[in-house]
């Protein structure tokens, strides 16, 4: 006759019991290491854009006002497009982005894609970002920190 002792299965109990716990904190680092992943490639994204606006300003493909810094002045800007001073139409436009990604770290799903980041302008400071005439950099409005011991607002 086969039976089992209660000690036996408590043992056993426990013995799945730490395997379901371990296996839960590997599916949230999983998804920790998504969430990163995504990020550093909207960053990139971003940041990659903004600067060939920055070009193209530099080179006088797009028309800047005097006096500005040549960054764009708002994250919409890159995905409306500019006009384009080399078509002889006048109506050619310069886009740098399709859409503004989304932040993935940013969890109100109801704020507005543009709205999840952090807007850092050419007069401001890196230790202390802030909005202005232009942008000339994007951060993470996140408090969480990476894996990596990083906090996501300085990545």
């Amino acid at each position: 006759m086969l039976g089992f002792t209660l000690i036996e299965l408590l043992v056993t109990v426990a013995i799945v019991a730490v395997l379901a716990r371990g296996v839960l904190e590997l599916t949230v680092l999983s998804v920790q290491r998504t969430r990163e992943h995504e990020l550093r490639f909207a960053l990139r994204e971003i940041r990659t854009a903004i600067d060939a606006y920055k070009q193209a300003a530099a080179a006088g493909q797009i028309p800047i006002r005097a006096g500005t810094s040549g960054y764009p002045p708002s994250l919409a800007a890159l995905v409306e497009g500019v006009p384009d001073t080399r078509d002889p139409s006048g109506k050619g436009r310069m886009h740098f982005l399709r859409r503004i990604p989304r932040d993935p770290t940013h969890m109100d799903r109801e704020t507005p894609d543009a709205e999840t980041w952090g807007l850092r302008s050419y007069a401001s400071s890196a230790d202390a970002p802030a909005a202005g005439d232009d942008v000339f950099d994007v951060y993470s409005l996140s408090s969480a920190t990476g894996i990596n011991g990083i906090p996501y607002k300085d990545w």
